[in-house]
């Protein structure tokens, strides 16, 4: 049997066993979101051995070539010597400078990194409290604001969730790899109409790409339709209507929750060159896209991030 070794810990585990799987079975607690690639909460690195990559292209070919893996993504397939992502030493520091309750189940962090981080709106980046690692779409506008911002959903149970209410300013997070996400603004896009459907904190990354598509001075029309489960949980309410009386080319709605189907299945495109940006769970996710496709939305034409995995 195939023998796995991180720091003075060795032991034998069954070839063609999941390499998530068998760390987190010896008790070493690597963090893991999604366990489809995407999030890259799992990266280890491989010092001495090769597993099985199911996914080669989920990681840039220069952390590929430093050992880097999604543990995830890995099969055991001899023996393995294993280092695991250390924020300590391996991500970088950042200060909460607010965290703000903006509904009765979301709170907004607002972070300084200890040095400027280059990153677009839509982008995610991999945020650590101690070992409980979780990803997050940037909320923030590069340009506008000089802090990072995040929307974290604290309804449903999750280990970060759980750290993020009790959050306070001057409390310090790690940062780990920013990823490009699905979503982002293209300057092509200029006198195209855009449609944007958030569900939930789905409107995290879809607020920083509709301030951009503002900055840019889009000359399109933009409509953003923000979906709830729950009352009250239009979190940026407020923010969004200012926006709107400010921009004319801009229409924001936000249904009740009893009204979102309805309004959904009623949705007609402004043209056939509508740009779609969608954002939410899979299954807001999979709802969105179906009722564009059948409104004659091209496939080519829509862009979706999806929210996966444990908060």
């Amino acid at each position: 049997m195939p023998e796995l070794s991180v720091g003075p810990q060795r032991w034998a585990v069954a070839a063609g066993s999941n390499l998530l799987d068998a760390l987190n079975g010896a008790g070493l607690n690597v963090p893991y979101s999604c366990r489809a690639g995407s999030c890259h909460a799992c990266m280890v690195r491989c010092v001495a051995g090769e597993p099985l990559d199911g996914n080669p292209t989920a990681l840039a070919e220069s952390q590929r070539q430093q050992g880097w893996r999604l543990a995830c993504q890995c099969r055991v397939a001899g023996d393995l010597e294993i280092s695991l992502f250390d924020p300590l030493n391996d991500g970088l520091d950042a200060e909460l400078l607010a965290c703000d309750w903006l509904s009765a189940g979301v709170v907004r962090i607002q972070l300084r990194p200890e040095r400027p981080l280059r990153y677009q709106a839509g982008q995610h980046l991999l945020l650590y409290s101690e070992a409980i690692a979780r990803p997050y779409s940037i909320a923030s506008l590069p340009q506008q604001d000089d802090f990072l911002e995040f929307h974290i959903d604290c309804r449903r149970p999750g280990a970060f969730a759980e750290r993020a209410r009790a959050f306070k300013a001057g409390d310090h997070l790690r940062l780990g790899e920013l990823r490009g996400g699905a979503l982002h603004y293209d300057r092509d896009w200029q006198t195209r109409p855009l449609l944007l459907l958030a569900a939930g904190t789905g409107l995290a990354p879809l607020w920083g790409i509709l301030r951009e598509a503002l900055r840019q001075e889009h000359q399109g029309a933009i409509r953003l339709v923000h979906f709830v489960a729950e009352e009250g949980e239009h979190y940026l309410a407020g923010p969004l209507l200012e926006l709107a009386e400010q921009y004319p080319q801009l229409q924001v709605e936000l249904p009740p929750p009893a009204q979102g189907d309805s309004l959904l299945n009623s949705l007609r495109l402004a043209s056939r060159q509508t740009q779609a940006l969608v954002c939410g769970s899979p299954a807001s996710v999979e709802k969105f896209s179906r009722r564009l496709f059948l409104a004659g939305l091209p496939r080519n034409q829509l862009l979706a991030d999806v929210f996966t995995g444990r908060g």
